[in-house]
This record gives structure tokens, sequence and C-alpha cells, in this order.
């Protein structure tokens, strides 16, 4: 038997700020974890992370996401053994050959926005596990961002990204914390 729909049992809040045009110009910090933050991605050793193969085609498929979505930059970015943590800048207006420039923004194709671009990610490292190793489920639903604002939020998370790994242990992502 079926359980009935409950709206505010099934209903999921988003993370996404209200009113916000994600694929509007601008700095976003992501992270996105694995399935129930398991270690899938490999190990920190004395503060280094060392990815396994799983690891290293996240890293991969990262490194590929401008060659999908024009209009993504990428900066800093890590692999931890459960999560990734990376800054993805959108440059809305950036032409794309063979592609019709919208001025107005009035009807913005939902493939140019944040949550395109990790969903492209996700699928391909999710389709590339599932082909090449026993792990069918890599991520968890969703992902969390933050709009960088100015430059010293940038220059903060930039750090914060950087030093992750040598943070390992007090991570709140670690399985023991």
């Amino acid at each position: 038997m079926r359980k009935k729909y409950n709206q505010v049992f099934h209903h999921r809040r988003s993370t996404r700020l209200k009113g916000h045009d994600y694929a509007s110009n601008g700095l976003y910090f992501v992270t996105i974890c694995a399935l129930n933050r398991e270690c899938l991605f490999g190990t920190i050793d004395n503060g280094i992370m060392i990815h396994n193969h799983v690891g290293k085609r996240i890293e991969f498929c990262w490194r590929e996401v401008p060659y999908h979505f024009q209009h993504a930059l990428l900066h800093e970015f890590v692999v931890m053994p459960n999560h990734i943590h990376g800054i993805i800048e959108i440059c809305a207006n950036s032409h794309r050959p063979g592609k019709i420039q919208n001025t107005d923004n009035q009807f913005r194709s939902p493939s140019l926005t944040l949550g395109s671009i990790i969903r492209g990610f996700k699928s391909g490292v999710t389709q590339w596990a599932r082909q090449n190793t026993s792990i069918n489920h890599v991520w968890q639903r969703g992902y969390y961002d933050h709009i960088i604002r100015n430059r010293h939020a940038y220059y903060r998370i930039v750090n914060y990204i950087n030093r992750n790994p040598e943070r390992w242990m007090d991570d709140m992502f670690h399985p023991d914390v």
C-alpha cells in the first residue's frame, strides 16, 4: 500500500538563496558530499590527500567542467575522502558559439545554472563509478553552496579549501567527528 502524500513530511527545504538567479555572474563555493559521508575517494596521510581511483576520476571530471559548461570557470578545488569543495565562477555573459544570446535574461536556460553544472558533474562521476567500480551511488542528494560576495570572503574560502586536508581530523565531515 502506498503512503499518502504529506506536504509537511515530504517537502524538502531548499538550501538555495530565495530570489537569487543561480545563472547570474558570480562566484559560488560548493561542497558535495559522498552518500552517507562514506570515505569513497581516498585517504589523508600526514595532511596530504591520497586519491584512490574514484578520487582521481572526480578530479578529472571537475577539471572537465568548463569543456561542458563554457560559461563556468573553475577556481580552487579539493577532493577529500568523503566530500569535495570547489569554487565555480559563472560568467553568464560569455558568448557560446551557436547559441543565441538572451539579452533580457527573462527566459534563461536552466542548463546555465549552478545546479545544472553540479548535476552534470555528479552524473559523470556516478556513471564512471558504476561502469568501473562496485559503487552504484556516489553522492548524497543535493549540495551545499555559498555565494561569494567580496574579495575578503573569497580569500578566506580559498584558504579553507587549501588547508582542508591538513585539518581533516577536525573537519565536520570526518567520520569520527
